[in-house]
């Protein structure tokens, strides 16, 4: 059943169709990874990071709405469901258990680094198929490179 009709041809319409559904997967494991970091932090930074946390739960999941809405606007629509999270997702992943402070921050810097890293070749692959994609995948882009660096400042040695 086709609800919605593309305003994009179809060759572009796959290049946005794919660039769109693994952005929605990654920002929703992302979204998840944040929470289950945030429940299970321990440490002396424990609160100013568990509060971080919550910052790019909401970032992650305010993306993932955009993101959906977009494809679902261009006829594609998203697949959100929590298989097709699990059976997709590829960011680094928080251990079971408590989490060290110090291993959360490094857990969010690495899973942010990669998604930033995959958008990045999501922005290219957009860049003649849809330029209203590539525009929002920059900003996707952009305030996940801010919440990086947050959480990488976050993890400077001490004396530095």
């Amino acid at each position: 059943m086709t609800v919605v009709k593309s305003t994009l041809p179809e060759e572009a319409r796959q290049v946005v169709r794919t660039a769109l559904q693994d952005t929605l997967v990654d920002l929703l494991g992302l979204s998840l990874t944040g929470k289950q970091a945030h429940w299970n932090i321990v440490g002396p930074r424990f609160r100013s990071i568990h509060l971080q946390l919550d910052e790019i739960v909401a970032t992650a999941r305010t993306h993932a709405d955009t993101v959906a809405e977009r494809a679902a606007a261009l006829g594609d629509p998203p697949d959100g469901r929590p298989e097709t999270v699990a059976k997709d997702f590829g960011l680094p992943v928080p251990a079971r258990g408590w989490l060290r402070d110090s291993d959360v921050v490094q857990l969010m810097v690495d899973s942010l680094e990669a998604a930033i890293g995959r958008l990045r070749e999501r922005i290219d692959a957009t860049e003649k198929a849809d330029l209203v994609t590539q525009d929002l995948l920059i900003t996707v882009t952009a305030d996940l490179e801010k919440q990086r660096w947050m959480f990488a400042a976050e993890n400077v040695p001490r004396g530095d």
